[in-house]
């Protein structure tokens, strides 16, 4: 670490702020900070609300389901990014389906909403399987006294549920953002019209032999993800983020 930081002032330091007077560096740290972003918020909606739901009911099948909700977690970033490529590459089943509609051959695995899907798909396991276990952890004698006094099933929400997983929530977020900000197998796979700052290092280190720079682009990504990383600590407790 010592290393990666003092890497770049070989080259001066300006090459410390590279990130931020070159366009192309700046517009991949943009993107990937969107891409995260929108990963996150999407798999938080979507996570909370099945996890929330699976806690709560008890159904045949119901083990089953989870364990397919969760099959991700059995696959590396290249793999997710290889069933992305079956289902809107060039050869996949969206193309198939849309020349034989005689719309011509749709693909949409590499850009941004292919990259888009295949974090998504990432990431879900972990935010239904998180917020699965802290539903059934809730204390449902708050629920009970709330529905007592009356209160709507908006007020049940807005006074008790979300501050009982909002830890919850704080942590899964860091996590799921950290770890779409990191990607690599995943874009390397579907990023050839969308550029994220994982590639541009990789970029800049293979093809470039510039390891200064992709230095410099490392401790920008780093730092993002750090100072995250840091909030979620601070305001959800450390134990509760590395779950």
């Amino acid at each position: 670490m010592v290393w990666l930081v003092a890497l770049p002032a070989q080259k001066g330091w300006a090459t410390y702020f590279a990130i931020f007077t070159h366009h192309r560096y700046w517009l991949s740290l943009f993107n990937t900070v969107g891409l995260s972003l929108l990963v996150t918020f999407c798999t938080l909606a979507l996570g909370g609300a099945v996890g929330i739901f699976l806690s709560r009911h008890k159904f045949a099948g119901r083990t089953v389901l989870l364990s397919l909700l969760t099959l991700p977690l059995s696959f590396p970033g290249v793999i997710i990014g290889f069933f992305m490529i079956l289902l809107g590459g060039r050869q996949g089943l969206i193309a198939d389906l849309s020349e034989a509609l005689g719309t011509g051959r749709l693909t949409l695995a590499y850009g941004f909403l292919g990259l888009f899907l295949a974090y998504l798909y990432f990431s879900l396991p972990r935010a239904i399987a998180t917020y699965a276990a802290a539903a059934e952890k809730m204390d449902l004698a708050l629920e009970e006294a709330a529905r007592t006094l009356g209160a709507s099933r908006y007020a049940i929400l807005r006074d008790v549920w979300i501050p009982e997983l909002a830890p919850t929530t704080l942590a899964c977020a860091a996590i799921v953002f950290a770890t779409s900000m990191g990607a690599f197998g995943t874009a390397f796979t579907l990023a050839t019209k969308f550029e994220v700052l994982p590639i541009t290092i990789y970029s800049e280190f293979t093809n470039y032999a510039n390891f200064a720079l992709a230095a410099s682009l490392s401790i920008a990504l780093g730092l993002v993800t750090w100072v995250v990383m840091y909030v979620a600590r601070r305001y959800s407790g450390s134990a509760t983020v590395f779950v």
